[in-house]
C-alpha cells in the first residue's frame, strides 16, 4: 500500500485568533478525511526576522527558517490559508516564503523546497471578497517559484461571522467547496507520487 500524501498546512497570519487559522484547521481536517497525512503548523511558533541578505550572509538561515524549510522539504504538497493585507499577501507569509527559499548548501538546487509541489489556496476575510485579491498575488508568486497551484480555491467573505464558537465553518455550501478543493489536492498529490 502506498504511503499517504504528506501535506503541510498553515495560515499566513500569526495572530492568535486569526480567521485564516480557523479556516486552515477546517481545511486540514478535510485533507485528513480525504486520506492525507497532514502537518498543521502555526507560523507564530516560527518567529523570523524580516528577510535581509546581509543578515543571511553574516549568520546563515535562522534556526526557525531551517526548521520550516525541513518541513517544506518533507512534505509533498502545501495547503495555505492567506489573509489579505491591503489587497495583497501579508508580510509574515511573504517573509516565511522568502526565508524558506534560500539555499543552505552549495549542492542544494535552487528553490528545492518548492519545485514539484502542489498547493491549494484558501482565504478568509471580514470583507466581501474573502481575501481573494491576496490569493491572486500568492498564486502568481508560488507559480513563479515552481509550485503548481491547483485552480480551485475557496475565499470566505464576512469571515468574522462564518465560524461557529468551535471554529467550524457554518455554511454547508462553503464546507462542501472546502472538502472538494482539498480533496482534489489529496487526490492529485497521490497520483503524482504514483
Amino acid at each position: 500500500m502506498a504511503a499517504k500524501p504528506r501535506i503541510l498546512a498553515f495560515a499566513g497570519s500569526a495572530r492568535k485568533d486569526s480567521l485564516n487559522k480557523k479556516l486552515v484547521r477546517n481545511a486540514a481536517a478535510a485533507a485528513t478525511r480525504a486520506g492525507a497525512d497532514v502537518t498543521l503548523v502555526d507560523l507564530r511558533d516560527f518567529p523570523l526576522p524580516v528577510y535581509d541578505g546581509d543578515l543571511e550572509e553574516a549568520s546563515g538561515l535562522p534556526e526557525h527558517a531551517k526548521r520550516l524549510k525541513k518541513l517544506f522539504l518533507e512534505h509533498d504538497a502545501l495547503l495555505i490559508s492567506s489573509p489579505e493585507y491591503n489587497s495583497s499577501i501579508p508580510g509574515p507569509l511573504k517573509n516565511v516564503l522568502d526565508w524558506v527559499s534560500r539555499e543552505e548548501t552549495d549542492d542544494e538546487k535552487p528553490l528545492a523546497c518548492y519545485r514539484g509541489k502542489l498547493c491549494t489556496l484558501v482565504s478568509a476575510s471580514p470583507g466581501a471578497l474573502g481575501g481573494l485579491r491576496a490569493l491572486v498575488a500568492l498564486r502568481m508568486m508560488l507559480g513563479n517559484i515552481g509550485v503548481t497551484v491547483l485552480p480551485d480555491q475557496l475565499a470566505v467573505g464576512k469571515a468574522h461571522e462564518a465560524f461557529t464558537d468551535d471554529g467550524v465553518l457554518k455554511d454547508a455550501k462553503q464546507l462542501a467547496t472546502l472538502e472538494r478543493v482539498v480533496g482534489a489536492l489529496v487526490t492529485d498529490t497521490a497520483k503524482l507520487r504514483g
